[in-house]
């Protein structure tokens, strides 16, 4: 079974690609959190699991991340993509 880990970097609007952020910057939120993501991940079709001590390799401060799994025909960046929308559903923007 494969499982993609999904960090809040991917997503945050604050960060460049350098940086760590997977998405384009009209999708990119401002400090998305675990819980978004795991909700995003939901609302895509996929089971996700909050590790919250988790730390992101270009950050120093935890934020946690999102194991998502059932995602065997998927590839990263298509799942990457479709959460990254649905956090912007999610928040209203």
């Amino acid at each position: 079974m494969v499982e993609n880990v999904l960090y809040p970097a991917y997503f945050d609007a604050a960060r460049t690609r350098s940086e760590g952020r997977r998405v384009p910057g009209d999708l990119a939120v401002s400090e998305p959190t675990v819980d978004e993501i795991a909700k995003a991940v939901q609302q895509v079709g996929y089971d996700a699991r909050i590790e919250r001590d988790t730390t992101y390799s270009r950050e120093y401060e935890p934020r946690g991340s999102v194991i998502v799994t059932g995602t065997d025909e998927t590839a990263k960046n298509d799942l990457v993509q479709a959460v990254g929308a649905y956090l912007g559903v999610i928040r209203g923007d």
